[in-house]
């Protein structure tokens, strides 16, 4: 049987690369984790998006 593990919103927001994929975990509010799987071209589409509304 696997090991519960808590379900916590802490922890840093990360990025890595997994294959031909860039796999993003985010914190929520609500606990748990957002998981965005892109690939190269929706991640510098959302790092421009992203560098836009910061403006």
């Amino acid at each position: 049987m696997a090991a519960m593990k808590p379900r916590t919103g802490s922890g840093p927001m990360e990025a890595v690369q997994e294959s031909r994929k860039i796999v993003m975990r985010i914190p929520s509010d609500g606990g748990g984790r957002l998981v965005v799987e892109l690939n190269k071209e929706e991640a510098a589409e959302l790092g421009a998006l992203l560098l836009e509304a910061s403006q």
